[in-house]
């Protein structure tokens, strides 16, 4: 099937423009300086602990910061960011109350810290006002879990339940890393110790290449978050569960697909989020591939709305990304994004085109054809050409 110039071209902008508001939904370079010293702090004053219950604890992020997939909240300033205090085998056998209470009395030493300490269902939570929260999830190892998992507390605190972080961002890490074939060739990049041997793992570094898997999972996040603020009584699907079913929807595209631009693949692997839920004995079940036993839809099956309400959201997500490469002009394009993602990123998305279209104007590299406005080639002024794309990926 022939890719008409004009289509390719406004794609390409599209997918220039999603990643210009991906970029504005991350943390800014001071907010990350200062996250980065808050875990550093708190990290070192439990890793520092003389209480033999807590020697060799270790310190490290997981979740959306561990990946690389934070999306700033709406209607608040702070932003969360999840760590794990993972004890030794030495605190295998101690129920989870206790060992909470280990690392909530550790940190209540600390005279800042006592303040800004506030103990949640399964966590305790460093509350930075107007900066971050720090959920501080305590752990112990999972023996029986052949890929290192972890053992956390239940919410109510009388279990341990499997889970495993640092399994999780490998895989993740493996699914992103997978390139996608695509029939047009892209020229162009514009994506761009302490003591009794206990320890705090670095924080991630900032920004680098980030690829269309996470930027996918910034995308549903901010749409989830615009969707469910205007429908207040429903439950919005909690974050690991978007992540988790869009990085198999990738691996299974990129693996089955060839596609003609990164922004039919965007689409594709959001419209195919929902295809590895499972439905098992009447139950929902979406389990962490990780580790046995962590099924993270297991909250559907007690309240049955939250799937219901998964699935409206993903029809709405689908919708909103299709029609945007079917829209012509900018204030449709804002318009579209603004009902899609919110204000701030429809302004960052119209900014970003019209930028990028008056610096290739500029340059001579832009031209009408037939259909409508596409970029020039040294090749071929005379007719329609190949568009010279924003990218999501690095050739």
């Amino acid at each position: 099937m022939r890719i008409e110039p004009h289509d390719q071209f406004r794609k390409a902008r599209l997918t220039g423009a999603l990643e210009a508001i991906c970029q504005q939904l991350e943390l800014t370079e001071t907010q990350y300086r200062e996250a980065r010293s808050r875990y550093e702090g708190v990290g070192g004053w439990l890793a520092e602990s003389s209480d033999p219950a807590l020697a060799g604890l270790v310190i490290y992020v997981q979740g959306s910061t561990a990946i690389g997939t934070t999306v700033k909240p709406i209607g608040r300033n702070e932003h969360d960011v999840d760590l794990i205090a993972r004890l030794t085998r030495a605190a295998i056998g101690l129920p989870p109350a206790v060992v909470k209470r280990m690392v909530g009395d550790r940190l209540k030493e600390h005279g800042t810290y006592r303040r800004l300490l506030e103990e949640m269902c399964r966590c305790w939570r460093l509350d930075y006002a107007n900066e971050f929260h720090l959920d501080i999830t305590p752990s112990i190892p999972n023996v029986e879990c052949a890929n290192g998992g972890e053992l956390v507390p239940d919410r109510e605190l009388r279990s341990w339940k499997a889970s495993n972080p640092k399994g999780y961002k490998a895989l993740f890490e493996r699914r992103a890393l997978l390139r996608p074939r695509f029939r047009l060739e892209k020229r162009d990049v514009t994506f761009a110790d302490r003591a009794a041997n206990a320890s705090v793992e670095p924080y991630p570094e900032a920004g680098g290449f980030k690829g269309l898997l996470r930027r996918a999972v910034q995308i549903a996040k901010r749409h989830r978050d615009v969707h469910f603020e205007r429908r207040r009584g429903e439950c919005a699907p909690i974050s690991v569960i978007v992540t988790t079913l869009l990085s198999r929807s990738y691996e299974w595209c990129v693996s089955n697909a060839v596609y003609d631009d990164e922004y039919d693949l965007l689409v594709d692997v959001l419209r195919h989020m929902p295809d590895t839920i499972g439905h098992e004995g009447g139950r929902w079940c979406i389990w962490n591939e990780t580790t046995a036993g962590e099924n993270f839809a297991e909250r559907w099956n007690d309240h049955p709305d939250r799937a219901a309400s998964f699935f409206s959201w993903h029809r709405a997500l689908t919708a909103d990304l299709a029609d945007l490469s079917s829209i012509d002009g900018l204030d449709l394009i804002g318009e579209r994004i603004e009902k899609a993602l919110g204000g701030t990123p429809a302004n960052v998305a119209v900014d970003h085109i019209r930028d990028t279209t008056a610096r290739e104007r500029a340059a001579g590299t832009l031209r009408y054809g037939a259909a409508g406005l596409v970029a020039a080639t040294a090749a071929s002024r005379a007719s329609s050409a190949p568009v010279r794309s924003n990218t999501f990926f690095g050739r």
